[in-house]
């Protein structure tokens, strides 16, 4: 027997519904918003978007289990398409020192990131894993990507981990990054060490359905030619590509990127404009990250000339023990606002549809239309905007994924005596 819900009553309903492909210039930040807007569920995907007054006449709806939303704002859940979702230890550590004033190498951190990876099992890490997604959906994430790092034996637990724990209850999307995965006797990005990712551990990953994405950093030490190679090899196989930047090598990342038909080039922080042209004529995603310069006070990514410019922009937590250890996309979504003047509107886009297209997930995630899945979010809040002015509150009341409730705030209990 079917499950069908009828959800009526929001005071801003925000479908964002649209073109399939990443908004940019005039669909960026157009929020298709619903008045009184209500949604008809069943068996997990979205059957209806409309006015309540017309959803609530229909069949299906007068035989649904009914919730009522009246006042708030519903609205698509996160997609958090950037994350480090595996690690151990916080670097605390480096905290304290980075406030002190202290730049350059990280003082403890990558070390004890390393033992814990290397010393724990899957079961571990997957407990501990657990919780920041327990965090993310109290935060309304409902879909999210995970990168890998760390050393090639880590980066292997890493995808076991995140297959381990997709679709409980969130989809995680996994990505490969060929960075750091150097086998002992290889040196990195010589034509031998590419041959063997190529010929043995691409085909590896593929035969055991660990990761859907292939990623690449465009950094100090790549060859460009066997980067190239490395990432034709990967899409041979059926992997998509995803291009993560650096400040000294954004040309190349963009180029590159837009070369491959990638999904995306994360962390591109200030792009020359002739690439936000290359970008513009593209469908792949500038993917900023607002939490990793708020943490470590660098200077603010140019996201506003990337948007003006025709680009697609998305937002993500790069959530990380060294630069972004946060999971709240509401405060990526203020951080936006305040500091890469963006819109209330543009960085909801960014954090929702835009984000969703930049792991290729536009088709089922990031929107609330008709055929998709019922991941959705609802606020304690009657304006969308209020997500950027609460800077750092949870405003999530629900959170529902495939049309299950995930997440349902709970009553604050009065003060009882202990005697």
């Amino acid at each position: 027997m079917s499950e069908i819900y009828f959800v009526r009553g929001a005071r801003q309903l925000l479908t964002l519904r649209g073109p399939a492909e990443p908004r940019r210039g005039p669909a960026f930040g157009a929020l298709g918003i619903i008045r009184d807007g209500a949604l008809l569920i069943e068996n997990g995907r979205i059957l209806e978007v409309g006015l309540t007054r017309r959803i609530e006449n229909l069949t299906q709806a007068q035989r649904a289990q009914e919730i009522d939303v009246t006042g708030r704002v519903v609205m698509p859940g996160f997609v958090d398409c950037h994350t480090h979702l595996v690690w151990g230890l916080p670097w605390l550590d480096d905290f304290e020192a980075s406030i002190a004033g202290a730049h350059g190498e990280a003082v403890r951190g990558p070390a004890s990131t390393m033992a814990v990876m290397r010393n724990s099992s899957v079961k571990r890490l997957a407990a501990r894993t657990r919780q920041f997604l327990n965090g993310m959906v109290r935060h309304g994430t409902t879909t999210l990507e995970g990168n890998t790092g760390h050393g090639l034996d880590s980066s292997l637990k890493i995808l076991r981990v995140q297959a381990k724990l997709h679709q409980s209850p969130l989809d995680i999307v996994s990505t490969f990054i060929s960075a750091g995965a150097t086998p002992a006797g290889h040196e990195n990005w010589s034509a031998e060490y590419t041959s063997w990712m190529c010929s043995e551990l691409l085909p590896s990953l593929q035969r055991r359905a660990l990761a859907r994405f292939v990623g690449l950093r465009c950094e100090e030490g790549l060859d460009r030619e066997q980067g190239l190679r490395y990432l034709w090899a990967a899409r041979s196989l059926g992997f998509q590509i995803k291009i993560h930047s650096s400040q000294d090598h954004a040309g190349e990342s963009v180029r590159m990127a837009v070369e491959m038909g990638a999904a995306s080039v994360d962390n591109l922080d200030h792009p020359t404009p002739a690439e936000v042209d290359r970008l513009a004529d593209s469908n792949t995603v500038a993917v900023v990250l607002p939490g990793a310069t708020f943490h470590r006070t660098h200077e603010n990514a140019a996201a506003r000339a990337v948007i003006d410019g025709g680009a697609a922009v998305a937002l993500a937590t790069n959530f990380n023990p060294g630069t972004s250890p946060t999971y709240n996309m509401q405060m990526m979504v203020a951080l936006a606002c305040a500091r890469l003047k963006m819109s209330p509107a543009e960085a909801i886009c960014a954090a929702t549809f835009n984000a969703a297209c930049a792991i290729r997930a536009g088709r089922t995630a990031g929107s609330l239309e008709a055929g998709k899945f019922a991941d959705f979010v609802v606020l304690n809040a009657s304006d969308y905007r209020e997500i950027p002015y609460h800077f750092g509150v949870n405003l999530v009341n629900r959170t529902v994924k495939r049309g299950v409730t995930i997440y349902l705030e709970g009553k604050v209990g009065q003060q009882t005596s202990f005697t």
